[in-house]
C-alpha cells in the first residue's frame, strides 16, 4: 500500500519480513528464525509458497475450531503452527523468486480470514460476543495501521518496495478485486487522517522534509510493529495456555488505545522539527 491518499489504486500488503521497518521482537526472535529453519524443508520437498498460504490457513481455522470446542491447548499450538507458516510462505517464495501479486492478496486475505475465525471462536468459548466483535475491529484498525504507518515511513525515505507485476490471470483478478473491497478503503482511511492531522498540526505551514522525516518517525512503527500479528498471535496462545481467552479481548482494546497517544506523540515531533527548522 505505497500509495498516496491521492492515488486510489493501493497495491496489496507485502509479507511480514518484507513490511517490517520497526522490529517486532516476536517475529525477530521466534517466529524468523523457526520459518527460516522450516523453509529449507519446503525447498527440499518443492512445496510451492501458496501451497504454504493455504497450509497456514488451515492450521488457523484448524486452531479455531479447537478453541470453540474448548481444547485451548491444542488452539494455542496451532495459532503458533500458523504463524511460523505465514513467516515461512514470504520467505519461501524470496528464496524460490516466486513472490507474486496473487500470493500476496491471498496471503492478507486468508490472514482476515483466520483472524474472523478465531474472534468468532473466542466470542463462543468466553459467551461475550459484543466484546469479540468490539476487540475483532480494534484488531483490523491496529493492523492497518501498523501496515501503513510502516510503509509511510519507508515512502518518504525513499526506500519503499514495489509490488511484483501483474499477470493478468483470473485468480489474480479475484483476489485483487476481493482487496479492493476488503481493505483498500481502510487503508486510505488510515493515509488520509494521518496526512490531514499533519495539516492541521502545521496549520499555514508547508511541511518541510524535516518535518515530515520527524512525523513519520521509527518510534512510532516501532510500537506498531509489536502490536503486530505474529505478537498479537503469540499473547493469544499465552492466554489460551493461561486458560483466559477472555482476558485476550480485553488486551485487544486496551491495544487500539495506544493508536491516539501514537499520534500525539508524532505531531509533537512535526512541531519540534518545524520550530528548529
Amino acid at each position: 500500500m505505497s500509495s498516496s491518499p491521492e492515488n486510489p489504486q493501493v497495491p496489496p500488503r507485502a509479507s511480514l519480513h518484507e513490511r517490517r521497518a520497526g522490529r517486532e521482537i516476536a517475529l525477530g526472535w521466534i517466529f524468523g528464525p523457526l520459518s527460516g529453519a522450516l523453509v529449507p524443508w519446503l525447498l527440499r520437498l518443492r512445496i510451492p509458497p501458496l501451497a504454504v498460504v493455504l497450509a497456514n490457513a488451515t492450521a488457523g481455522l484448524a486452531g479455531a475450531i479447537a478453541l470453540a470446542r474448548g481444547e485451548l491447548v491444542v488452539a494455542a499450538v496451532l495459532v503458533q503452527v500458523k504463524t511460523v507458516l505465514d513467516n515461512a510462505d514470504g520467505q519461501l517464495a524470496r528464496v524460490t523468486g516466486r513472490v507474486t501479486l496473487a500470493g500476496r492478496y491471498l496471503d492478507t486475505e486468508a490472514d482476515l480470514v483466520v483472524n474472523a475465525a478465531l474472534f468468532a471462536a473466542l466470542g463462543h468459548t468466553t459467551g461475550r460476543p459484543w466484546l469479540t466483535l468490539a476487540a475483532f475491529l480494534a484488531l483490523t484498525l491496529v493492523l492497518a495501521a501498523d501496515y501503513n504507518l510502516s510503509e509511510l515511513y519507508r515512502e518518504v525515505r525513499g526506500v519503499a518496495q514495489s509490488p511484483p507485476a501483474a499477470s493478468g490471470g483470473r485468480i489474480e483478478s479475484l483476489l485483487q478485486w476481493i482487496y479492493g473491497i476488503v481493505f483498500a478503503p481502510l487503508d486510505r482511511l488510515v493515509r488520509q487522517i494521518s496526512a490531514r492531522r499533519l495539516e492541521q498540526t502545521l496549520a499555514s505551514e508547508p511541511p518541510s522534509e524535516a518535518v515530515t522525516l520527524a512525523y513519520n518517525d521509527r518510534g512510532t512503527v516501532t510500537v506498531l510493529a509489536n502490536l503486530g500479528l505474529s505478537t498479537q498471535l503469540a499473547v493469544l496462545g499465552l492466554c489460551l495456555l493461561l486458560a483466559e481467552p477472555g482476558l485476550y479481548l480485553w488486551l485487544t482494546l486496551g491495544s487500539v488505545a495506544l493508536l491516539p497517544l501514537l499520534q500525539l506523540r508524532r505531531e509533537r515531533l512535526a512541531r519540534r522539527a518545524l520550530q528548529g527548522s
